[in-house]
């Protein structure tokens, strides 16, 4: 059971109370009424998340048909997760439990340098800075002067992974950080109906239907209403679309149109097949490069999924379900389920009174983990940005102007693993051959010089990320920042030392992986071919 968080002020179904607001006008030009549009992951993240923070102010309703079934890809995530559910107050051990999740540490990519080769993007620290200028710095000296130790063993988070081991660590004041960070693998499916009892419980109401047709203010061009095949009518002050591809209300409707990343990431199926649960239970995503895309495996407590994002041009449909099938680890419980979609992201997120969450927004290829996350992130801008019924154009303005940012700033971290390679194959080759966008091409130039990376305007991916997928897809920088020199050199082997005594010390005082979730938090028994 999730439990009930208070929602502070009187929940009403209209607008606020004119003493709340101060006045009769300002009372009337509050959000009334939300409607979301569409259900899964996307929708139900919505719909407790609005609930929670503004429930006590607007009637929430979500229409959903369970004749529409759900992508439900999205089963790693990253650590913003933690955030989110934190937020709403919710236990983790009770949502590992619900959801059947795992722990995760990093994503390992298997083969994408080359056959062969493998790193991991661990979250959390690698090392710890010194003086004016990061860690790796003073890694690439270290390796300059023949040194032999690789990145990842000052990572704690990287080398738990290897082990198959985690606990939550609890930071000491008195000590130094352990530098380990973790998300979650989880399903997908479970998190929805998890979530949509955690909204149901703060007042959502959700509507079973179809929705037949949108209807647009004659003058405005606002929507003031969704009618369902039923002819049920449904009004509201604001809209938030989570429909999927289909885009119902923010494209079909209003014309958002579509940002087509292609020609950069040209990747435009996907196939997805549970299987059997094999141990050890590792706590990371593997990813493994393929003749024409690669393959995802996410180990959950009661089954593994996996899926293959590939190319058409380069491969057919039944050679990539071939490929998925002879590359798992245990039995499959179904048959592979298609995916077809093309990379990018709509060209307004917000539209008068309309907002777009998940598919309906863009998609990304699940590389980096980043579907959910792009949907929480929405949120917390559409909270930040929260309107009044007047629908200021410079809120607007500014959602998208932040939506684009963040979604160009992912796909450029997604085009570097595909463009550093140097596998064979005629994907691959086409791959490292595209013209790349020049805001990706400055920053493999300013790394590949001297080591440099910038985290610019909160973008997602630290420069630590930046950094492990550099390193490991074969960019190798000239040189180093000079402040890394005014170390003497038996200074600098203590300090490398010191680094990789603090990881080993964390890693060993951390239980096996399935030993932790076993002894805190393991989920009951499921159907492993329902969920």
């Amino acid at each position: 059971m999730i439990p009930r968080i208070p929602p502070g002020a009187p929940r009403r179904a209209g607008y606020l109370q004119p003493g709340r607001a101060g006045d009769t006008a300002m009372a009337e030009a509050r959000i009334g009424e939300i409607v979301i549009i569409g259900g899964g992951t996307a929708g139900w993240m919505a719909a407790a998340a609005l609930a929670r923070f503004v429930g006590s102010q607007v009637s929430i309703r979500l229409i959903e048909s369970d004749a529409i079934g759900t992508i439900g890809v999205g089963e790693a995530t990253i650590p913003q997760l933690k955030l989110f559910n934190a937020g709403l107050g919710i236990d983790e051990a009770m949502f590992v439990r619900a959801t059947s999740a795992t722990f995760k540490l990093g994503i390992e990519f298997d083969g994408w340098r080359e056959p062969g080769a493998r790193y991991i993007h661990a979250f959390g620290a690698i090392g710890r800075g010194h003086g004016l200028i990061p860690f790796h710095h003073y890694w690439l000296r270290h390796r300059a002067e023949g040194g032999t130790i690789p990145l990842w063993a000052f990572s704690a988070s990287a080398q738990a992974a290897a082990r198959n081991r985690f606990a939550p660590l609890q930071e000491q004041p008195d000590q130094l950080p352990s530098g380990m960070d973790y998300a979650f693998h989880f399903d997908a499916g479970l998190y929805a109906a998890f979530l949509r009892d955690y909204a149901e419980r703060l007042g959502v109401r959700r509507i079973e239907g179809r929705i037949a047709d949108v209807v647009l203010g004659g003058e405005t061009g606002f929507v003031q209403a969704v009618t369902l095949e039923d002819g049920t009518r449904l009004a509201g002050d604001l809209f938030v679309d989570c429909s999927g591809f289909r885009g119902l209300v923010i494209e079909q409707a209003l014309g958002a149109g579509y940002d087509d990343w292609s020609r950069w990431l040209p990747c435009d199926r996907a196939l997805a097949v549970p299987s059997a649960r094999v141990d050890p239970l590792t706590p990371f995503t593997r990813s493994s490069a393929r003749k024409a895309g690669w393959q995802w495996r996410i180990p959950l407590q009661h089954r593994t999924g996996n899926g293959h994002v590939y190319c058409s041009a380069f491969t057919s449909d039944d050679d990539a379900a071939a490929t998925l099938l002879a590359h798992l680890d245990g039995a499959p419980l179904a048959d592979p389920r298609p995916l077809r979609f093309t990379t990018g992201k709509r060209r307004r997120m917000w539209i008068k009174n309309c907002v777009a969450l998940g598919l309906a927004a863009g998609f990304m290829e699940p590389l980096e983990s980043t579907s959910i996350h792009l949907v929480q992130a929405g949120i917390a801008r559409l909270l930040q940005l929260f309107p009044t019924a007047g629908f200021d154009p410079a809120d607007i303005a500014e959602f998208n102007r932040q939506s684009d940012f963040e979604w160009t700033s992912i796909r450029d971290f997604l085009i570097l693993h595909y463009h550093a390679n140097a596998r064979d194959g005629a994907f691959w080759a086409a791959c490292r051959n595209i013209a790349i966008p020049d805001s990706l091409a400055h920053k493999i130039a300013l790394f590949r010089a001297n080591g440099r990376l910038f985290r610019e305007h909160e973008e997602l991916f630290t420069e630590l990320g930046w950094l492990q997928v550099m390193i490991g897809q074969g960019i190798d920088p000239a040189g180093y920042h000079p402040l890394a020199d005014q170390l003497a050199p038996q200074e600098l082997v203590d300090f490398m030392t010191l680094a990789r005594q603090h990881t080993d010390r964390v890693v060993a005082s951390l239980p096996d992986h399935a030993a932790f979730i076993a002894r805190h938090c393991a989920a009951p028994a499921r159907d492993t071919v329902a969920a």
